[in-house]
């Protein structure tokens, strides 16, 4: 795969080049369309060139954060309750499961290595939409996990202009998920934080608890402790290993989506990257996450998502919580096409 990632980088530049721009149009209540948070629902490279155009008009303001949540290329289909994409009354277990998303790249008589390109080529080309659309201050959160990670690293350090920008690779851990014999059990997911400028991109130092060895006190010179139930700490800046729990069964944040991350992931990385008032992206906006997060931190926000399934999910969760926001929909790009898109949605 190496000595291909060259031809698998021209081929993401010329996929974003020759993208056509989305033609949006408002959908829903017309009293709610004067938001500045847009959940929109269409293929999310089209929603990009349309929302750069605007950016390069100044009728939209350049983006301060993205976070790309893309398929892992885990090989898997996922799916959704249809009780979290309406109002339904049905017990969850009678609800009926629709398709969220395929994680699948293999078509028939293709190589495992061509539809590794394929799934790189798509990844990549995204990546430089979120380039474009930085601010210059601006940065991208990229979260996979161990099946792709090493690969699309090599991709993003070349649109980004190099190493320098890559300000940390942050291991999020958690308990769930299975267990085998024949590993060491896949705990944990990563994420790339890369920065426009590595000379002017924020970042606001978050703070954590650091538990003494052997839970003892120090009493070490002018260091501050704390005691709690667990013992003696101090507190430190945050380290690049977070441990969060992913969202459980039980969880008052779960919609029944797929692959739905923690609010608190998002909650920390939009804490420590951007101020209020700052602008947010999820272009697999899934079920809103981020979106979610954003309307309780002050920050403005646009989610993107293919799916209708999707953004039905979104819609209600933010709903719920009486966010303000607009919602549109790719009917079809400027081309005049009919939107028909395959890209995934993970967040």
């Amino acid at each position: 795969m190496i000595e291909r990632l060259s031809d698998i980088f021209k081929g993401a530049s010329e996929t974003w080049e020759h993208t056509i721009p989305a033609d949006l149009s408002y959908e829903g209540d017309p009293c709610a369309q004067g938001s500045g948070n847009l959940l929109i629902t269409g293929d999310n490279l089209s929603v990009c060139k349309t929302l750069l155009a605007g950016i390069r008009t100044e009728t939209l303001p350049p983006i301060n954060l993205i976070y790309l949540d893309p398929p892992f290329f885990s090989g898997t289909d996922y799916k959704v309750s249809a009780r979290a994409a309406d109002n339904s009354t049905l017990p969850v277990a009678e609800a009926v499961p629709l398709a969220a998303f395929s994680d699948r790249w293999h078509e028939p008589g293709m190589g495992k290595n061509d539809a590794f390109s394929n799934y790189l080529t798509s990844v990549a080309a995204r990546i430089i939409a979120a380039h474009a659309l930085l601010s210059e201050d601006g940065c991208l959160w990229l979260h996979l996990d161990h099946h792709a990670i090493h690969y699309v690293k090599v991709l993003a350090d070349e649109i980004f202009g190099g190493r320098n920008h890559l300000i940390n690779e942050v291991i999020w851990q958690y308990k769930s998920g299975g267990a085998t014999k024949k590993r060491f059990s896949r705990k944990h997911d990563t994420l790339l934080y890369y920065a426009k400028s590595p000379t002017k991109y924020k970042f606001l130092p978050q703070e954590e608890k650091s538990y003494n060895r052997g839970l003892k006190p120090y009493r070490f010179k002018g260091v501050k402790e704390y005691r709690d139930e667990m013992g003696w700490y101090t507190i430190v800046n945050m380290k690049d290993v977070w441990q969060i729990d992913m969202v459980g069964r039980t969880s008052r944040e779960r919609t029944g989506y797929a692959t739905q991350k923690p609010e608190a992931l998002l909650a920390r990385i939009i804490a420590a990257c951007t101020n209020e008032n700052d602008i947010c992206a999820d272009f697999y906006g899934g079920s809103g996450t981020l979106a979610a997060v954003c309307s309780g931190m002050n920050r403005g926000w646009i989610s993107c998502d293919c799916n209708p399934v999707a953004s039905a999910v979104a819609a209600r969760r933010l709903t719920e919580k009486n966010t303000s926001f607009s919602r549109l929909r790719m009917y079809r790009n400027v081309a005049g096409d009919e939107t028909d898109s395959s890209d995934a949605a993970q967040g």
